[in-house]
């Protein structure tokens, strides 16, 4: 299973999306979840609204290069009409694991015609999620609780998805009972399942115990 730092492995709120925790999460070796808007015609790391001093798109490429990793990125865009800077991106960086989500379903189009790797969120308001047949992932999210079981990760798996979960602390629950799920099921042994995780470290310890 990979391990994805959601908003990179920050130790302080405050270090969310920020150079220090992008590099502290490459540094171990994990994958990123950030997100990108536009600002002033460029890509800036982003979840709000951007303003100025928005870390602009040349750092994380210049961080990424420094430490390259083999667990995936994950791009949440969060503005409409991003594919050519987000594919810029990916060609400057030279990023070799990396998905796009999160984009509304008329710009998911532009995605795949630039033929950039798309992941479908599926959730318990998204159970019939566009798109399913073209992405070569799911973003499995669990807003309420963790509504899905283990057939359904593995009816994904079976259509060879990739699959990446979004850990339950993402949502301000504890964690532990999906940990657990995951380990008696095996999928922390499975190379196309992801975990998106505020705790990056602890995960690791605790699926290599």
């Amino acid at each position: 299973m990979n391990l994805i730092a959601h908003r990179g492995y920050w130790i302080h709120p405050n270090e969310k999306n920020t150079e220090v925790a992008f590099a502290r999460a490459l540094e171990h070796g994990f994958g990123i979840e950030t997100d990108f808007r536009d600002l002033n015609g460029g890509l800036v790391v982003s979840h709000d609204v951007p303003v100025e001093g928005a870390m602009k798109i040349d750092k994380f490429i210049n961080l990424y290069k420094k430490y390259p990793v083999a667990a995936p990125i994950a791009l949440n865009i969060k503005s409409d009409g991003l594919y050519p800077l987000v594919k810029d991106l990916i060609i400057q960086s030279g990023m070799t694991n990396y998905f796009v989500f999160d984009m509304s379903v008329p710009d998911t189009r532009g995605y795949f015609t630039e033929q950039i790797p798309v992941f479908i969120r599926l959730s318990e308001y998204e159970i019939s999620p566009v798109f399913l047949d073209q992405s070569c992932g799911v973003w499995l999210d669990a807003f309420e609780s963790e509504w899905y079981d283990e057939k359904v990760i593995q009816n994904l798996l079976g259509q060879e998805k990739q699959v990446a979960i979004v850990s339950s602390e993402l949502h301000r629950r504890p964690h532990l009972q999906l940990w657990q799920f995951l380990k008696e099921h095996n999928f922390h042994k499975n190379k196309l399942v992801s975990l998106c995780t505020d705790f990056p470290l602890e995960a690791k310890e605790y699926f290599n115990a």
